[in-house]
């Protein structure tokens, strides 16, 4: 399938995140024009460098790897700019990119996580574990944290890698690990020392 694409610096979305963003650039508002009258999502890619820091074309400074982005809101306003609400769908991977538009679109294959070779049980215990690091992180915000956290393992490692003080390669890393329990342990491995639990 062909997507737009909408780069951004250091950010990575995961599947059932939900996301704010302000729309002002003229090319990126051809691209929301595109999505909302056709109904299709649109790609979130991270921006591995600036123009600053390297001299490669755009689309040879952003990832291969990204999450397919579903317009939940769209608010347009008097000036042209828009404000949405978008959450995160299916990871994907960039096979080609496409330079025709003023944005930036390209042919992606939708990546879904491979089946782990463990049991289901395992798979939640792991994410349990997992919350509960997170909540032992933000000891003040615990009732909430266990208020808000969702069910499924999958969208606790979305929910955990919101919370975790992760760097873009640490998120992009549980992103596009091959199977959930890969994710899940990608994320365990990066809690700081004082939100592990001692054995």
């Amino acid at each position: 399938m062909q997507v737009p694409l909408f780069p951004l610096p250091n950010l990575v979305l995961f599947p059932g995140q939900v996301l704010p963003l302000y729309v002002f650039e003229p090319r990126y508002r051809e691209l929301l024009g595109r999505v909302l009258e056709s109904g299709e999502p649109f790609g979130i890619v991270r921006i591995r460098w600036s123009s600053e820091e390297s001299p490669l074309p755009f689309h040879e400074r952003v990832s291969r790897v990204g999450t397919l982005a579903h317009v939940t809101r769209a608010q347009r306003h008097e000036d042209g700019t828009s404000s949405i609400l978008v959450v995160g769908g299916e990871r994907f991977s960039v096979q080609d990119f496409d330079l025709s538009h003023t944005y930036l679109s390209a042919d992606v294959a939708v990546s879904p996580l491979e089946p782990g070779p463990l049991e289901e049980s395992a798979v939640d215990a792991l994410a349990r574990h997992l919350l509960s690091g997170v909540v032992r992180l933000h000891p003040g915000s615990a009732e909430a944290i266990l208020e808000n956290a969702p069910q499924a393992p999958l969208l606790i490692a979305s929910f955990a890698a919101a919370l975790l003080p992760l760097t873009p390669e640490q998120r992009e890393e549980a992103l596009d690990a091959p199977t959930l329990f890969d994710r899940l342990e990608a994320l365990l491995g990066s809690l700081p020392l004082e939100a592990r639990e001692l054995n």
